[in-house]
């Protein structure tokens, strides 16, 4: 007899692909040092797909490049509230940082690779701008914060 369900779990840190259904990857996403706001040195696009990120636990920003020419302009960004879905079109450049506890379930479809998802990668004028949207994002998260 199959099972009648399954069950997954990820709790290390980094990236898990827990399983596919048709077409669709399911995978985990949790704290990793590399998307510390000075460790992201890159923003990716999905070319076929979009993607879709539910905040379980902990707190997440995702931050959206502008990109005019292949040179982006501008970041903005978004605070992730818990069990919302946040779908993300293809052909958005994106990126996210994560807080220590935060945990991403993250959906898109199985043949994004990197052969598919164009990277611009980051200079020091852009690590500046996305610094700084960073700290905007911050400021404005602990001034609500206060308010509650």
């Amino acid at each position: 007899m199959t099972s009648l369900y399954d069950i997954h779990q990820f709790d290390e840190d980094g990236y898990r692909k827990l399983f596919s259904f048709q077409s669709w990857r399911i995978a985990i996403l949790n704290y990793i040092d590399e998307l510390e706001i000075d460790q992201i040195n890159y923003v990716e696009a999905h070319a076929l797909t979009d993607e879709a990120f539910v905040l379980l636990e902990g707190n997440a920003v995702l931050y959206f490049a502008e990109v005019m020419n292949d040179e982006i302009v501008r970041f903005h960004s978004v605070f992730l509230e818990p069990k919302k879905i946040y779908r993300i079109p293809q052909g958005i450049y994106h990126t996210h940082t994560l807080s220590h506890d935060a945990k991403l379930l993250i959906i898109e479809e199985e043949n994004t690779s990197y052969d598919n998802s164009p990277r611009i990668y980051l200079n020091e004028r852009t690590k500046l701008m996305l610094k700084q949207r960073y700290l905007e994002e911050n400021h404005v998260q602990a001034s609500l914060a206060r308010h509650l």
